[in-house]
């Protein structure tokens, strides 16, 4: 028991020391997409994890199935979501002080990519006017993307896309947890 213990301090402060930048090292706040040489890590959580950080917060879900099957595309399913996402979910309402409800989480049936949905990296957020006010009045307008959705960076490099009816959030970092 007490050699596992030693084991599993000995892991967390070498996870802990790979994660922080060297001593004097610049360090950037653009996001992990616009830093080549960075592979994407994230922490995984369930779908029950996620539900209880979106309660103590305030966040609803819904979902067009009233299912939570990650398989499923009508329904909306936080298994597999990335830690530092369900943080900037609660970081984005402590901060807006609005109501948000999340659309959209890792199910099948979004785009693909690295930073995808199912790859935990981005939420959907139902519009309404408290949100929209405090995100096009909190963060930068960086153009449209391809599609047309009109773009905002926070602070910390998270991308806010407004698509038809909803937001399309791109987290790569927890927006200041």
């Amino acid at each position: 028991m007490r050699i596992r213990s030693v084991l599993t301090a000995l892991a967390l402060t070498g996870a802990a020391l790979a994660a922080a930048p060297a001593a004097g090292a610049a360090t950037t706040s653009a996001p992990v997409s616009e830093v080549s040489d960075v592979t994407p890590y994230a922490t995984k959580i369930t779908h029950a994890q996620a539900t209880s950080m979106f309660q103590a917060v305030g966040i609803t879900w819904s979902s067009s199935g009233g299912c939570s099957n990650r398989n499923v595309s009508t329904c909306t399913s936080f298994d597999q979501l990335n830690l530092e996402s369900a943080q900037g979910a609660q970081t984005l309402k402590r901060a807006s002080g609005c109501a948000l409800n999340i659309t959209g989480g890792t199910e099948t049936g979004h785009a693909s990519g690295t930073y995808s949905h199912w790859n935990g990296y981005k939420l959907d957020y139902g519009l309404n006017t408290c949100i929209n006010n405090y995100i096009t009045g909190s963060f930068t307008f960086i153009g449209n993307r391809a599609d047309g959705a009109a773009q905002y960076r926070s602070g910390s490099g998270n991308i806010y896309a407004r698509e038809g009816n909803h937001w399309d959030v791109t987290y790569y970092n927890c927006g200041g947890c």
